[in-house]
């Protein structure tokens, strides 16, 4: 499909814009400017015309938050100045005395931070290097009352996780009043930030900057029923060595500061043309209806943009911002981005921001790739020539994002499968039907060596082998068990109405299991609670096979006894194969919520093997060794025999294993 024109406040490679602006950044049919009411129709000669008013469009989300954020970037320093003003509105139907901020950056601020001590300065395969450190430093925090009170010496540090004395990644701002059910207040913040070398997410890399979670940033207070809660209330972690984020809607205002000879990525589209000064360039965004606000910038971006647009997809302006080094690269990008942004609004929903910015670190900054922001992703590091197609699988991903964590924005802190388990088993589903690469299901389940429920807060699962091992692998899987049992197209089904219940909310694992139940039509409480609220996996052993000759009316027959044991969780639909030595299969279907069960079955020959699942439809079987067993008849005994033989024969072909 051809691409529509595109309005001019749109915004251009070097971000000017003319114009005005939806709200939403909407696409336009061509030739139509935002905001413009439509002409009126003609009026009768005798009544004068009267314009007619276009109405706003309604917000996506419920805004709670609102910021207007200034900084400026010191490319020598590695520091962030910045302020910031936020207006936050009480969800609840209780007073609030006061309010919560994570203030990231100071995970890095020493070795004895609950993120390093967790993570031992790792994320990932890359690590910190020695006196590498961070920090957020907040010198003003003033309520816009009228009295404009400080109070940032009222501001204190708690650690509701862990009790850890030394880490100061979230704070407590008690509040010289209270914030009614529904009012809104606005504090006015001044901080600074030191960026460490990027090695987790946010940092530097030479020129290159990732600016990921570098504002103050107010928790979430959850109303009664969010996610199924029975109480109202903030909701307060620290920053762990696997969690991620969790933020409210809202509008994000921004104005950036950088050297003139770096180029700024970030969430949004630009209001401005950029200016500059011969010193410094001035950038702004701005975004509404996302949780979170992320930018890049370097001196050294190669920048590609070109608009997109099909039947899914209304129109969005897809940039690219390239390390030099895979400039020969960017129609690859580009066509992965095409890809999945079709695909994931064809299958679940389209996608309703006007720009979509992916960002290629340079080599040494990888601690920065593989991450996703509201309509801003980054990929892995320019660090090879000609990388494989896990270049495309990770723009893949990490747009996939865009829909499971940036419209359904599920706690990343509590419930990380509902945003990485989701996105990857999007992620399987396009990289097959766009590249033809069938993910190795039978492979990842012989990795879950650790499995466990998928509701344990992220940093409870221990190392990140196991938390990614769960939330990642174990959780797709899951997934595509539950699309094996009620097929694609209702699997299809439930996907879609999920997304379109719950995106611009905060879903819960209970909200995606009633719709699972409202789709099908049918209980799904045994599966959730034995593979997401509890950690188990399949595992159907063979036990045991005995063989047994006799005679029946002068011929020789053979009854076969197999011993079949369920160890791990049930499933009602358990295909076994018998194969007999002649050559003969047969295929039984085991209701695999028993604990044993013997089939026997008389043949005029011995079983040669029987095997559980011959055609690996049990997705969440991890242990397929012991899934099969072979007789081992001695085709040399397959003679006549007569009833003493026979007799023999019940010693030699006792229980070959029970």
């Amino acid at each position: 499909m051809t691409a529509p024109s595109w309005p001019a406040a749109r915004g251009s490679a070097d971000g000017s814009s003319t114009g005005l602006f939806l709200p939403r950044g909407d696409a336009l049919p061509a030739g139509a400017r935002a905001n413009e009411p439509a002409a009126p129709p003609p009026a009768p000669p005798s009544l004068p015309a009267k314009p007619i008013e276009k109405p706003a469009p309604r917000p996506l989300s419920n805004r709670i938050v609102e910021y207007h954020l200034h900084a400026e970037y010191d490319a020598q320093g590695k520091r962030i100045q910045g302020t910031s003003s936020l207006t936050w509105k009480n969800p609840g139907s209780v007073p609030v005395q006061e309010l919560y901020f994570h203030l990231y950056p100071n995970a890095f601020e020493s070795k004895k931070t609950t993120f390093m001590q967790e993570s031992g300065g790792r994320l990932r395969s890359d690590a910190s290097t020695e006196n590498n450190y961070g920090s957020m430093k907040l010198t003003s925090i003033q309520l816009l009352d009228g009295q404009e009170s400080e109070l940032v010496e009222r501001l204190e540090f708690v650690q509701p996780d862990d009790g850890n004395v030394n880490d100061r990644t979230l704070a407590k701002l008690p509040l010289p009043r209270t914030v009614a059910p529904g009012e809104e207040i606005t504090l006015q913040m001044a901080y600074s930030v030191q960026l460490p070398q990027v090695f987790a997410r946010m940092g530097y890399a030479g020129n290159f900057v990732m600016a990921g979670q570098w504002y103050p940033k107010i928790a979430v207070y959850e109303p009664k029923g969010t996610r199924g809660i029975e109480a109202e209330g903030w909701n307060l972690h620290q920053y762990h060595g696997n969690s991620e984020f969790y933020a409210d809607f809202g509008i994000f205002d921004v104005r950036l500061k950088v050297p003139s000879s770096y180029t700024v990525a970030a969430t949004g589209f630009p209001t401005k043309p950029v200016a500059d000064d011969g010193k410094t360039k001035t950038y702004t965004f701005y975004a509404d209806d996302v949780h979170d606000f992320a930018w890049a910038a370097s001196p050294d971006f190669i920048y590609v943009e070109e608009p997109y647009a099909t039947k899914h997809v209304p129109g969005v302006r897809i940039k690219l911002y390239l390390d030099p080094k895979h400039e020969h690269l960017k129609q690859r990008y580009m066509t992965a981005a095409k890809k999945a942004i079709a695909r994931y609004s064809e299958w679940y929903g389209s996608y309703p921001y006007s720009t979509l910015s992916i960002v290629v670190p340079p080599a040494n900054g990888n601690g920065a790739g593989g991450m996703e922001y509201p309509t801003l992703v980054t990929s892995w590091a320019a660090s090879e020539e000609n990388p494989s197609l896990e270049l495309e699988r990770v723009i893949v991903h990490e747009i996939g994002h865009q829909f499971f964590y940036g419209m359904v924005a599920s706690n990343e802190f509590e419930e990380a499968w509902l945003d990485e388990g989701f996105t990857s088993y999007a992620e399987d589903r396009l990289m097959e039907k766009e590249y033809g690469v069938r993910s190795n299901r039978l492979l990842e389940a012989s990795y879950m060596t650790n499995p466990a429920s998928l509701k344990r807060h992220a940093w409870q699962y221990g190392g990140h082998g196991a938390y990614a091992e769960n939330v990642y692998t174990r959780a797709k899987l899951v997934l595509k068990a539950i699309e094996v049992q009620v097929g694609s197209d209702m699997m299809n089904q439930l996907m879609r109405t999920y997304f379109q219940r719950w995106k611009f909310k905060h879903p819960g694992t209970g909200d995606f299991q009633k719709t699972v139940e409202d789709v099908t039509g049918a209980s799904w409480k045994d599966f959730f609670d034995q593979y997401i609220y509890g950690g188990m996996m399949t595992d159907f052993e063979v036990a045991g096979i005995r063989v047994k000759a006799l005679e029946e009316n002068g011929q020789l027959v053979y009854e076969n006894s197999v011993r079949l044991r369920r160890l791990g969780g049930t499933m009602q639909s358990v295909p076994v194969r018998f194969r007999f030595s002649d050559g003969t299969q047969i295929d039984k279907t085991w209701n695999g919520t028993e604990s044993e069960v013997i089939y026997t079955l008389k043949h005029t020959s011995p079983l040669d093997w029987a095997v559980i699942d011959p055609q690996y439809a049990l997705v969440l079987e991890n242990k397929r060794i012991n899934s099969f067993m072979k007789t081992n008849v001695d085709n040399k005994l397959s003679v006549r025999l007569n009833l003493g033989v026979v007799n023999i024969l019940e010693t030699l072909f006792g229980w070959v294993v029970w």
